[in-house]
């Protein structure tokens, strides 16, 4: 936007340069997401964890200091150990005070669960799956007994201590489809997995019906502004407009979310009454989750005072905005539940029923509107934002009561079918 709105040339500045930026940013994210998909991730070497862990417990250092054993070894060894000659050392009282509870060894065992508790040491162990250490060639069981001590009395004596973290995972989208496709492949008319996209098939015509009735609306509200009301009408509708646009995507994901839950509980073969109450509350949660979100949007709309004059400091502009927000508010009360409504049902499959009704959506929005274009044009009522947003408004309150009645009736007939099976 900031290379290209400000160039002069009218194929690629202005709202020219506007719509090329929103173009480029999408095939942008295009490119990213196939990159994410088809790069194959890279994994550490495999002798990663062989070469960390001699490094703290073998004797893999070269500088003349003692290695990670050694270090240990010391202070396991008692206070009054005196360094000898001997090849023969005695560690029994070390090992009594840390394994004992006497006050003498207390502050070797705060050291030694301290040492225990490191990130350093956690991550060294959990790269190996061998759950015996090999301690200067030999293999110590007391070590690992060490390093399997109770973890949670570990936390509970020394909350101090770092908490020991999980070795990183991958996402589990990163390179699913490394070796499996590439660009030209996936390109290619012949390499479409016809049984697969038939089973998208259904989805097709509800879904795009779905979409093209959202737009038809805003369309029509952007054609009864620009062509019948008047430059502060139309600057005003701009402001509502654009921060209409940040504010719906919102509660989009509850749309999403139920589609990809609700299915897990509707596709159970068994109708069970477990299945039918579990299908009601996870209905029902959504809702919940429905009204959050429209209590959020509503005080986001709120604000929509303050932000106007971010826009604009005229003052006729900001009095037809601040006209239009009753609306906008409505609206957005509801929004939460339509879409926890219209994923619900999406998720429980019911197709047919969307299909026909954005059908009539599509339509019925769009001839309203140019009905309040006719009679401001022809002087039977004074129609300005205020008055379009309100009966925009309207029809998501009429969709969202639309969408839960049909799932109060869904729910009826799973009920039913419950009692009809356990009557058989």
């Amino acid at each position: 936007d900031v290379l290209l709105v400000r160039n002069g040339n009218p194929w690629l500045g202005g709202a020219a340069g506007a719509a090329w930026a929103t173009v480029f940013s999408q095939y942008g994210a295009l490119v990213m997401f196939w990159r994410w998909m088809t790069d194959e991730v890279k994994q550490k070497p495999k002798d990663h964890a062989k070469r960390s862990r001699k490094f703290f417990y073998g004797r893999g250092r070269d500088d003349g200091m003692p290695s990670r054993t050694q270090q240990l070894t010391t202070r396991l060894q008692p206070r009054n150990y005196q360094p000898s000659n001997s090849v023969v050392v005695d560690v029994t009282q070390g090992i009594m005070e840390l394994m004992g509870t006497s006050k003498a060894g207390k502050t070797r065992r705060k050291k030694f669960l301290k040492f225990l508790g490191s990130s350093k040491l956690a991550s060294v162990y959990s790269t190996n799956n061998d759950p015996i250490l090999t301690v200067d060639g030999v293999s110590d069981d007391s070590i690992t007994t060490a390093l399997d001590f109770d973890s949670n009395q570990i936390s509970n004596d020394n909350k101090q201590n770092k908490a020991i973290r999980p070795s990183p995972t991958h996402p589990k989208t990163r390179g699913f489809l490394a070796g499996q496709t590439t660009l030209r492949n996936f390109l290619h008319l012949s390499k479409i997995d016809v049984p697969t996209a038939k089973e998208f098939l259904p989805f097709v015509i509800p879904v795009t019906t779905t979409s093209i009735g959202r737009i038809s609306g805003y369309i029509a509200m952007s054609h009864v502004a620009s062509s019948t009301l008047g430059t502060f009408d139309m600057a005003a509708h701009q402001i509502i407009f654009s921060i209409f646009c940040c504010l719906t995507p919102i509660p989009d994901a509850l749309s999403q979310v139920a589609q990809s839950f609700v299915p897990g509980v509707y596709e159970l073969k068994n109708k069970t009454e477990e299945r039918a109450r579990a299908l009601k509350k996870t209905v029902g949660n959504f809702r919940k989750c429905g009204v959050g979100f429209g209590a959020f949007l509503v005080g986001l709309v709120s604000l929509i005072p303050v932000l106007s004059r971010y826009f604009t400091n005229d003052v006729e502009v900001l009095a037809r905005v601040n006209g239009a927000i009753p609306g906008v508010g409505l609206f957005l009360l509801v929004n939460g539940l339509m879409c926890a409504g219209e994923g619900t049902l999406l998720g429980q499959k019911d197709l047919t029923f969307l299909r026909n009704m954005y059908a009539i959506f599509f339509f019925t929005v769009p001839a309203y509107m140019l009905r309040l274009k006719h009679r401001a044009l022809t002087g039977v009522q004074t129609v300005g934002i205020g008055t379009m947003w309100a009966a925009f408004s309207g029809y998501n309150v009429i969709r969202t009561s639309i969408w839960h009645l049909r799932l109060a009736q869904l729910q009826r007939r799973t009920d039913q079918s419950v009692v009809e099976q356990d009557s058989l």
